[in-house]
């Protein structure tokens, strides 16, 4: 078999979970796939330096950790608003100006990652909520890659060793450090719970009839009390029915002006955005995001940015 063809058939099959780790690492979709396909350059490059002394997918993945290392020494960290400020419990707030200087993070598509059992699909969900990836922004560069190495891709602590160029003491150090801070800045148990899917899907599809239909009164009945709403590149963010339905009703569901689409994004249920311009045809706006605490919605997550919708394989327009 040809090295090229050789390569490919090894590696290949890999593809989707690397991009995972990539995206856990930077918290970009974008960058991830940039950094994913650096990695294949750059083993393809090597392949004929392989040993075999580790897998394949060990070796893919040292390789592209080394490449998401790299790139975050010249990187700030991907927040959410929640990550810069305190929350607004009143409507009326005046919301900050879009910050597009801002590296905000970005959601990722689930059909990116592609499909397996139905066990690893639910583990792999846990592993990309976006809860997670906004709390491993939190981290270090290197106890990012250590937590995700260890306790997402449940690599041996010789193992993570050898792909980071540390000693088993030293990952053992940057573990401890990272479960610390990951136990303070990362996510509740409930918001890492994986409803079913009959529920998933239905509070989808009730929420998209209400926010679509401009209707205040249909999306209380889906939102929690404590439901949390952020809007990123806006800083400003709003905790409590009241405030979030109050800021949607006053300030965002003015008549027929919203179309969404039902998709999923993080393991979560998720919905892209289109919203109708001034020639009655419907442009991509962004992604909302749902995080679901029980039967209600806990959390709305608005990526207002229109780039992100090609990542998720849908047109930039609908037709009237």
């Amino acid at each position: 078999m040809p090295p090229k063809t050789e390569f490919a058939a090894l590696a290949e099959p890999f593809r989707p979970e690397l991009l995972a780790h990539c995206y856990r690492m930077l918290g970009s979709i974008h960058d991830a796939e940039d950094l994913v396909q650096e990695t294949y350059l750059r083993a393809w490059r090597a392949y004929d330096r392989f040993e075999g002394r580790s897998s394949v997918r060990r070796w893919l993945y040292a390789i592209a950790t080394a490449n998401c290392l790299t790139a975050l020494k010249s990187r700030a960290r991907r927040p959410l608003p929640s990550g810069l400020g305190a929350p607004s419990d009143d409507h009326r707030e005046v919301v900050t100006v879009r910050e597009p200087s801002v590296p905000w993070l970005q959601p990722a598509p689930d059909a990116a990652f592609g499909a397996g059992d139905p066990a690893a699909v639910v583990a792999g969900r846990n592993g990309l909520r976006l809860a997670f990836i906004a709390a491993l922004q939190f981290l270090s560069a290197r106890q990012r890659a250590v937590l995700t190495l260890r306790d997402v891709l449940a690599f041996r602590t010789a193992e993570v060793a050898e792909m980071l160029g540390m000693t088993t003491a030293a990952v053992d150090s940057a573990l401890r450090r990272a479960r610390a801070r990951m136990a303070e800045a990362g996510p509740a148990e409930g918001e890492l719970a994986e409803p079913d899917n009959e529920t998933r899907r239905a509070l989808l599809d009730r929420y998209v009839d209400a926010f679509t239909r401009a209707d205040p009164d249909a999306l209380v009945r889906l939102l929690r009390a404590d439901v949390e709403l952020e809007m990123p590149p806006i800083r400003t963010w709003f905790t409590g029915r009241e405030a979030v339905v109050g800021f949607l009703a006053s300030r965002v569901l003015r008549g027929n002006v919203w179309r969404m689409v039902p998709t999923s994004a993080n393991g979560q249920p998720a919905a892209v955005v289109y919203r109708r311009g001034d020639d009655g045809r419907f442009a991509a706006y962004g992604v909302q995001v749902l995080t679901l605490a029980g039967p209600g919605i806990g959390r709305i997550t608005s990526f207002n940015d229109p780039s992100l919708v090609p990542v998720f394989g849908i047109a930039p327009t609908l037709a009237t």
